[in-house]
């Protein structure tokens, strides 16, 4: 083979080589997730400066308020305790579509065992009227389900309350309704409650919503895996 023949080809197989390292030195992949349930748009900021651009205008997103509900041994749980991290929320119902939400939850339990910021939270309704049994028969309910799942102590959590303070927080705080989430603004008074036994629902450490998750759909189950990741890396490099 020629010099300048020799020349060309290792050129040639240098280029790939070099738009290689310079995508893995300087380029970035870039995720973002949405963020739900918008209240309201502020307004921009005005430019203070001659020649300074004004401000964007900013949505405000609603923050899950706190909240307390009964764990297992009658122990009371805070949604502060659950958002050290990202935590994934589901609601309890009879049907077979919320088994399996309750399988999924387990499986993104041991997928993220080793993380302890990522939480779980499966709230289950308290049917009984009478005080004293309702929390006897939910203890007992909720033991039998945490053994059920082998939840770990700490990281998946059963929680109990009156049906309609389930309602209220799945409506009013995680939008829970009849509406689309990503509408504008989120108006929860105006909007039935609609539970979905079979939907996960991811939220930040700042209290806000951030997926939806049907658990029918096996890629739905994947990308909350993929987003509480996202999320997870956002924490580590963005502190």
């Amino acid at each position: 083979m020629r010099p300048r023949q020799t020349i060309l080809l290792g050129l040639l197989l240098l280029v790939p080589v070099l738009a290689f390292l310079s995508l893995y030195g300087f380029g970035r992949n870039h995720y973002v997730l949405p963020t739900f349930l918008p209240e309201r748009i502020e307004a921009a900021q005005p430019a203070v400066a001659v020649g300074a651009v004004a401000g964007q205008p900013d949505t405000v997103y609603h923050r899950v308020q706190p909240f307390e509900l009964v764990g297992l041994g009658g122990r009371m749980v805070s949604s502060r305790e659950l958002g050290q991290g990202p935590y994934v929320v589901q609601f309890l119902g009879d049907s077979a579509v919320s088994a399996a939400a309750t399988a999924m939850m387990a499986r993104i339990q041991e997928k993220f065992r080793p993380d302890p910021r990522v939480r779980l939270a499966t709230l289950v309704p308290n049917l009984n009227l009478e005080k004293a049994a309702a929390e006897e028969s939910a203890g007992v309910e909720m033991a039998q389900l945490s053994a059920r799942y082998g939840t770990i102590s700490g990281k998946w959590f059963f929680l109990t309350g009156a049906p309609s303070a389930l309602q209220r927080l799945a409506r009013a705080e995680f939008g829970q309704t009849a509406l689309n989430p990503a509408r504008y603004p989120f108006r929860p008074d105006t909007e039935p409650t609609n539970l979905l036994p079979g939907r996960l629902l991811l939220v930040d450490r700042a209290g806000h919503v951030r997926g939806y998750y049907e658990v029918a759909d096996k890629y739905e189950v994947e990308r909350l895996i993929t987003e509480i990741n996202v999320l997870l890396y956002t924490y580590d490099h963005h502190d």
